[in-house]
């Protein structure tokens, strides 16, 4: 994943949150905001210190970061994107997180439509 599909900025991730435009389960809450100033999808991945050492925090950014890889999300989209991981997700196995982080893209309309043949 190219850096610039990246938020870095604190006070990037504020204005996102300030939105008030979110959806949750319980492994995730994924707040969306429009963002004019850039023509393409940008992602923040925050994972608190409850869920464990630096390791498996790691671990769970990387397999978020192979998961937006793999799916199917409109890049083209000017949304900024800032994930928030929940304790529940030590109990899961990496395809149900892909289950159920692709369930909260679906809500927020940012998969590309799939054209039926």
């Amino acid at each position: 994943m190219k850096k610039e599909y990246r938020i870095k900025k604190n006070k990037e991730i504020e204005e996102v949150i300030k939105n008030k435009e979110y959806y949750t389960n319980r492994y995730f809450i994924i707040y969306l905001k429009k963002n004019l100033k850039t023509t393409h999808f940008r992602y923040a991945i925050s994972v608190g210190k409850k869920l464990g050492k630096a390791v498996t925090r790691n671990r769970i950014k990387r397999q978020i970061v192979a998961i937006i890889d793999n799916s199917n999300i409109n890049f083209e989209e000017n949304n900024d994107v800032f994930i928030i991981v929940k304790k529940n997700v030590l109990d899961i196995d990496f395809s149900t997180m892909g289950f159920e982080l692709n369930y909260l893209f679906k809500k927020h309309k940012l998969l590309k439509e799939i054209p039926c043949e």
